[in-house]
């Protein structure tokens, strides 16, 4: 029906996301991803990396993660086809590309960052920090507390007993009526599910007491320097403290964590997203994910974050949180980074105004008195008013708009990764329709 073959870009209209893409995708280095296919003529890729991380990076942009998804996409999406050059990789390979060079298309993050800031989009006037709860992929049925695998264990292991207890009474039974050495059957399988799940609950308990131990050390040797004392030898051991009975362990993903979600009040078992986004274009400047609840810890980890990737932040740029993230230590934190922070100190009602102050600051006032004080200036409630307009948005585009409601990996460094690919391709889309750097 067709004289000549198609060009299969000219399936789609002239600006669309699929060509931005393409063309940004030969401008990234992934020197990282071709390298683990360099040696000896052998172990070349099965399909063109370029290729596969613009699959990729499209399927995040429209919210397609699945890699049976992407797989169906290529023989049914004109965009999917066009990016695939009209072949099909299977959902395996889709998988195992992401999976082996998981870190290095994370890393891409900060490259096109900086395709941000080359593209104007990064003022860093002022910048907004705020975290998310994303379900993990794990049910929180699949959890248990340690007190209740202590009492779990304690019955897996009478139930064992008694199992084998019977075993060898067959086993003497089939002896005399067989002979000895006449049969080798395997352990019954009832046997076999009871001490899988004991190796399980075992391995959980440890993990519980090895995280109550460094706890335990941590504190300890907080306690040591504020009191300066150098009685204890440095080969001291960790003392001896039992977790609580309260504490949980998920055993389909380990590293996540059982918290409450605001939108629907319940809890579930989830990580932390965190983003600071620049309020000028709503650009994530930075991104990590946490196991803890509570945000109050995530300051230093968050900053570190963005100085490696803007090569060091300018000094004097706002920074707001909300109440989540106040502390003494955390004013601190952003003091020494030469930021100006605009913390909320107590949880604000919806639409509530506090009253401007005006004067001189008294210098009996407490940091937490000296932080609720600049909030009541005019200048304080200015910025502070642009915090929900700048990062909460982000978080809407990413999880409503675009569909990211439980991360596909497991483990904190994969989904921190994953993390990172929504980020990345959140700024992407800011990208390409501010119209791009090129």
């Amino acid at each position: 029906m067709l004289l000549l073959p198609p060009s299969l870009l000219d399936w789609l209209p002239e600006g669309h996301l699929v060509h931005f893409i393409l063309d940004l995708v030969e401008q990234l280095d992934l020197s990282k991803i071709y390298a683990s296919y360099q040696g000896n003529g052998r172990g070349q890729p099965p399909y063109e990396p370029r290729m596969m991380t613009a699959l990729l990076f499209y399927a995040y942009c429209t919210g397609v993660p699945s890699s049976r998804q992407i797989e169906k996409k290529t023989f049914e999406d004109v965009a999917f086809r066009v990016i695939a050059a009209n072949r099909h990789p299977d959902h395996d390979s889709i998988c195992e590309f992401r999976k082996r060079h998981l870190k290095a298309l994370a890393g891409l993050f900060v490259q096109i960052l900086r395709l941000c800031q080359e593209a104007g989009l990064v003022k860093l006037g002022h910048v907004a920090l705020d975290g998310t709860k994303i379900k993990a992929n794990a049910s929180k049925h699949k959890a248990m507390s340690y007190g209740k695998m202590k009492k779990k264990k304690e019955e897996l292991e009478k139930e064992i007993d008694e199992l084998l207890k019977n075993a060898e009474a067959v086993d003497d039974e089939e002896d005399k009526k067989y002979g000895k050495n006449k049969k080798g059957w395997d352990l019954p399988d009832e046997l076999k599910r009871r001490e899988t799940r004991l190796a399980k609950i075992k391995e959980a308990m440890n993990a519980l007491e090895e995280e109550a131990r460094q706890e335990a050390a941590e504190k300890q040797k907080a306690k040591q320097a504020r009191k300066k004392s150098k009685k204890a030898p440095a080969s001291q051991p960790p003392p001896a403290v039992a977790p609580s009975d309260n504490a949980q362990r998920n055993f389909t993903d380990p590293d996540s964590r059982i918290m409450k979600v605001s939108s629907t009040k319940s809890f579930e078992q989830c990580y932390n997203g965190q983003a600071i986004v620049d309020d000028s274009f709503q650009v994530i400047v930075a991104a990590g994910l946490s196991q803890n609840a509570n945000d109050m810890e995530e300051v230093e980890p968050i900053l570190d974050i963005l100085e490696e990737n803007l090569g060091g932040i300018p000094h004097h740029t706002a920074i707001t949180t909300d109440a989540g993230y106040f502390s003494e230590t955390n004013v601190m934190l952003f003091e020494d980074a030469l930021l100006n922070p605009v913390m909320a100190t107590q949880k604000m009602k919806h639409g509530e105004v506090l009253p401007q102050v005006r004067g001189r600051i008294p210098i009996d006032m407490t940091p937490k008195d000296r932080m609720r004080r600049k909030l009541c200036t005019k200048k304080g409630q200015e910025i502070y008013s642009k915090r929900k307009s700048t990062v909460e948005p982000v978080f809407g585009q990413i999880k409503q708009a675009r569909g990211l409601r439980q991360f596909l990996l497991r483990g904190h460094e994969n989904v921190s990764a994953e993390w990172q690919m929504w980020c990345l391709s959140h700024n992407l889309l800011k990208l390409y329709r501010h119209g791009g750097p090129f």
